[in-house]
């Protein structure tokens, strides 16, 4: 639980992302994250039919109420993305205390197409603007990173499960096995209404993209000039788009 940043162990999580970029994209990715995933994976035969399970549910529903409402009162990007980060950790435990270990790994897999494209290009934004990430001051950037901003958005419709990308066929999956469960009536609210302020934070992000206001100095000088990162942002985007059909 430690690892996966459930509550009350959830600070850390948040806390990570000041450090650099590549580094706070490493530790959600690979070297704490996803371990703590696989151990409950792993281990979810042990949980089984057991009173752990049901605090598993309970937890996992908190962690992920609290983590969707957290980001939609921040304005950093980084942490944004950490808090999304949160939610969908606590989504995976939900499943795996329901007791669907593969699907929980299905949706580990989709959300790693994803949310590694949303880290690459928060990145590259981050850096072209001389290490900004106050969303409020990000509005012009449509213009200047188009091509960026482009793939960011088309992460973000793939965490909210927008239909036929890579995060809709582990969602709608998640959704319907949880809402076919038998469940209590709290529990049942908490998805219903952490899957809205998912929706509701990530088009709050959209807006404050795509507007035109902006407060960062210098911003002529943001170009899209960086090959490397921009051919590893239009590979992400291919998987983010179709390996969610391929793994279903």
């Amino acid at each position: 639980m430690t690892k996966r940043a459930q509550i009350p162990f959830s600070a850390w999580l948040p806390a990570a992302i000041a450090a650099p970029t590549p580094v706070s994209a490493l530790v959600h990715s690979s070297i704490l994250v996803t371990a703590g995933v696989y151990i409950l994976i792993r281990f979810s035969g042990a949980l089984r039919g057991s009173c752990v399970q049901r605090v598993l549910l309970i937890v996992s529903c908190l962690t992920i109420f609290i983590a969707g409402l957290g980001a939609n009162f921040e304005f950093d990007l980084k942490k944004i993305i950490a808090l999304s980060t949160l939610r969908q950790l606590g989504v995976i435990m939900s499943i795996l205390s329901l007791g669907f270990a593969d699907l929980a790994f299905f949706h580990l897999l989709t959300h790693a197409l994803f949310k590694a494209l949303l880290f690459m290009c928060a990145g590259m934004v981050i850096h072209r603007v001389r290490e900004y990430q106050d969303i409020r001051n990000m509005g012009r950037l449509v213009i200047c990173m188009p091509l960026t901003r482009v793939c960011m958005n088309l992460a973000n419709l793939a965490l909210c499960g927008i239909p036929f990308l890579a995060g809709f066929y582990s969602k709608d999956l998640i959704l319907e096995v949880a809402f076919i469960r038998e469940v209590n009536i709290f529990r049942f609210f908490l998805y219903v209404l952490s899957t809205g302020l998912t929706v509701c934070y990530t088009f709050r992000l959209i807006y404050y993209r795509i507007r035109r206001f902006s407060n960062i100095r210098s911003v002529a000088l943001v170009r899209e000039n960086h090959r490397k990162m921009l051919k590893g942002i239009m590979t992400l985007r291919v998987g983010a788009v179709t390996r969610g059909c391929i793994l279903a």
